[in-house]
């Protein structure tokens, strides 16, 4: 095993890391990164204090060109778009992307009803790779790849590392980023099925302050 010479600071040593048994997995490697983690947030400060690879910034909400640029400022790493799909689609899509790439985006993230001739038209249009969202192995995914879909992102919660599974065995060279789960075991599942990248969900800024009182109250009861 290499010995890594680490400097973590004072003020910066409180940050969040990833679970280390992400590094396991290959990567995928875009303009040059290698990128085997992605925290999954949109808070500026989760995004600036976890020493992830990347993030992607996807939410429930109509995409904002406002709310990906604040993102894409304040990040140390490579950001993923999420450019709508769901209740946002069509013309408003692939203009979001367009957006995006000028923003400084890594990728845009299409969600999973998005149709393919959408897809299609994102492709002609950027030249950062388009990340197609997949949360069932029903899914159309062999036309989402004609249609231009350059990584797949499965997220199909307990059912993800059958999902993986399935893409990896009837598209074995296609790049796989794949939710990992809420411990170890999860993530590691995920990454035998097939997985190249694993996206992890961060506690909250609410469940980490909690934390921190808790040990400021205890200071007061000694």
């Amino acid at each position: 095993m290499k010995n890594i010479p680490h400097y973590n600071g004072t003020l910066r040593s409180h940050k969040l890391d990833v679970p280390e048994c992400i590094y396991e997995c290959s990567g995928i490697s875009i303009f040059g990164r290698r990128i085997k983690s992605l925290v999954f947030s949109t808070d500026v400060a989760i995004i600036k204090n976890i020493n992830t690879d990347a993030v992607i910034a996807v939410y429930p909400f109509t995409p904002q060109p406002s709310i990906s640029g604040a993102v894409i400022a304040v990040a140390d790493a490579p950001v993923f778009v999420g450019v709508g799909g769901g209740l946002t689609s069509g013309e408003r899509s692939v203009r979001l992307a367009i957006e995006a790439e000028n923003q400084g985006a890594f990728g845009v993230v299409v969600n999973a009803p998005i149709p393919t001739e959408i897809i299609a038209k994102i492709k002609d249009v950027v030249d950062i790779p388009i990340v197609a969202t997949i949360v069932s192995e029903k899914q159309d995914i062999e036309e989402r790849i004609k249609a231009g879909a350059d990584i797949l992102n499965v997220s199909a919660a307990a059912s993800t590392p059958k999902v993986v599974a399935f893409i990896r065995e009837k598209f074995p060279d296609i790049p796989i980023i794949a939710t990992g789960g809420p411990t170890d075991e999860t993530i590691t599942a995920t990454i035998k099925a097939g997985a190249n990248a694993i996206t992890y969900t961060p506690p909250t800024n609410g469940d980490l302050f909690a934390r921190s009182m808790i040990e400021y109250r205890k200071k007061f009861d000694e």
